[in-house]
């Protein structure tokens, strides 16, 4: 990647408090205009890698880089970056303008140029109907927005998002996901985004950066995440998954696998260099299982019997889990289709399941 396309860079950066290490040894470049976000669990240190790009907190060991410059020791309004809170620290007292307008006062910047970018910046957001209003005459989307244009107006080279949608309802939380992302390609501004939620994070984001315990586990567009985990961590954090022990029997051209699992021969495709007779995790995504009533097959050559567990149904998908011959369970995600009855499923009935080979991913073997 060509190293001008880069407009933040940490490289080795660690971060420790009393002796306890809160961010290892990172390494991560973030490129111009690109959507990117943090993903992990709660206390991962997604939080504090933003506060360490941002200035909030400075780091024991490393560099971070902005345009190119080590900005380790400045602080946080010499560093060409905002940041847009949780809690979006409006000033109740103001103007939703007032607010927009604080930044630009601040730098006495002329009132005419301070008028047209906080009205272009509101007009951007949707809310240049609304200037004269204070935060609490808004909804908890406006408020958010108002927030964004706050930080937008200051024309910042990255705005650093700290879990902005949490606050907001299911319905609200999907629809500002949909506008942010908008929003991010109207402005063409660099986004770093944090979320502990895995499909907010797969939804809006150009890469996703999976943490856990205070590293990087793996970089990487959402689909690579989603369906070419690194690791186990990585694999269970993103999404559903089965996950089954198995061997490897033979590699041929191509990375051409045969794998025992569950008591059969099955073959699969991986990029990993394995060897004959090395264990594996097997991983299989609920929505690769297929469920069959038991009339509705004459070759179950590669199928494994089951009964049905539970049934779940969503509107769009019917989820199931089903109890295999050998006592273990699978889950799998059948998409609904009115005008096909085979989704109805009962608890206790005898089914068969498989999957194409080929959809399975194979990983080292972790005790």
């Amino acid at each position: 990647m060509n190293e001008l396309a880069n407009v933040v860079e940490l490289h080795g950066v660690y971060k420790a408090i009393y002796d306890h290490d809160i961010l290892h040894d990172i390494h991560l470049e973030v490129r111009e205009g690109e959507f990117l976000t943090l993903l992990g669990p709660s206390g991962c240190g997604k939080t504090t890698l933003l506060r360490l790009i941002s200035g909030f907190e400075e780091p024991t060991q490393g560099s971070i880089l902005i345009d190119h410059k080590n900005v380790v020791g400045l602080p946080p309004h010499r560093r060409h970056v905002h940041t847009v809170f949780q809690s979006y620290a409006l000033f109740p007292h103001m103007t939703v303008f007032e607010n927009v307008a604080f930044g630009l006062r601040c730098q006495q910047v002329p009132r005419q140029e301070i008028h047209t970018r906080v009205m272009d910046v509101l007009k951007m957001v949707k809310l240049e109907k609304y200037p004269e209003r204070k935060p609490h005459q808004l909804s908890g989307g406006q408020q958010q927005r108002v927030a964004i244009a706050r930080a937008a107006v200051n024309r910042p080279r990255v705005l650093l998002l700290d879990e902005p949608l949490s606050s907001l309802d299911y319905r609200l939380r999907k629809t500002m996901q949909i506008e942010l992302k908008q929003l991010q390609r109207t402005m063409g501004i660099t986004f770093i985004f944090v979320t502990h939620d895995q499909e907010e994070a797969l939804s809006m984001s150009d890469r996703v950066v999976i943490m856990q315990e205070g590293t990087i586990e793996q970089i990487g567009t959402p689909r690579e995440v989603y369906e070419e985990p690194r690791n186990l961590n990585v694999a269970k954090f993103i999404g559903e998954v089965n996950i089954f022990d198995g061997e490897i029997h033979y590699i041929g051209e191509n990375k051409q696998a045969t794998i025992h699992l569950l008591d059969k021969k099955r073959s699969a495709k991986t990029s990993r260099s394995f060897t004959p007779g090395e264990k594996i995790h097997v991983l299989i995504r609920p929505e690769d299982v297929r469920v069959w009533n038991q009339h509705e097959v004459n070759d179950t050559t590669d199928m494994f019997a089951g009964t049905v567990e539970e049934v779940t149904y969503k509107g769009t998908t019917v989820d199931l889990i089903v109890r295999l011959a050998n006592n273990m369970t699978i889950a799998a995600t059948e998409f609904f289709d009115e005008d096909d009855d085979r989704l109805e499923y009962k608890i206790g009935e005898q089914v068969w399941v498989s999957w194409t080979p080929g959809w399975e991913v194979l990983l080292p073997y972790e005790v």
